[in-house]
């Protein structure tokens, strides 16, 4: 009776050559289905460097080359997240780690983290263990206050992964992954309001206070209240 390991090539465990190639050509297929997503196996097989029958030997099929390239990005994104220690670190410290890490991981396997993970397989399984550790990470924020209390955490996950996305698009997508992970996490916790800043100290001078100047001579051209403002709110010139 044949077990399913020697029925199906791509079940059984590969020996560190052969582990080599699969990645050598996982790598070739992300960069020529970025550029080509009808590209053939064969061209794939070019870009690798290998036989046709070497790739046709480990990917039956056209789907299942693109199933293990789901397969081999979301496992980079779970080691990515693992690095950044999200149970452990101090949330922001952690959630800017992994955002930089995510994106470099999505800038390398753009096409595959396209792709839809089948269900029941590791992409699937490990797309699921990342929102999960997502979740947890924003609970920490937000028992630590730098989330509101009221957050609905789905909520805010689904928002986070929609910045990511959107930093890899338009003009900043050639941007330092850290530079573009401080604008994700900033706009996450902060929004696009303006910071709140202390209140003054009376009788300091404020030329911003948008307040008319009176009419009448001598008052035209000039700055509105470009004084100071005393106890009582009234202005001097």
């Amino acid at each position: 009776m044949t077990s399913p390991s020697s029925a199906d090539p791509a079940a059984r465990p590969l020996r560190a050559d052969a582990e080599r190639s699969v990645r050598t050509i996982l790598e070739a297929a992300e960069r020529v289905l970025s550029a080509n997503p009808a590209a053939s196996m064969e061209q794939v097989a070019e870009a690798a460097g290998v036989a046709r029958t070497t790739i046709h030997r480990r990917f039956a099929t056209r789907q299942a080359l693109m199933d293990a390239m789901a397969d081999a990005a979301v496992a980079q994104l779970r080691a990515v997240v693992d690095e950044g220690r999200p149970e452990t670190a101090p949330p922001l410290v952690a959630l800017h780690e992994i955002t930089a890490n995510v994106l470099r991981t999505k800038i390398s396997w753009r096409f595959a983290l396209d792709l839809p993970a089948a269900p029941g397989s590791p992409a699937a399984q490990g797309q699921r263990d990342v929102a999960r550790r997502c979740l947890e990470l924003f609970g920490r924020a937000r028992d630590l206050g730098l989330l509101a209390a009221r957050t609905d955490l789905e909520w805010a996950r689904r928002v986070y992964y929609a910045l990511i996305g959107e930093a890899l698009h338009g003009d900043d997508a050639g941007t330092d992954p850290d530079v573009l992970a401080g604008r994700v996490v900033d706009t996450l916790l902060h929004g696009l309001a303006p910071a709140a800043e202390p209140a003054p100290p009376l009788n300091r001078c404020r030329r911003s206070v948008a307040a008319p100047a009176p009419a009448g001579e001598g008052w035209e051209g000039r700055e509105p209240w470009g004084g100071c403002l005393d106890r009582d709110g009234s202005a001097d010139a």
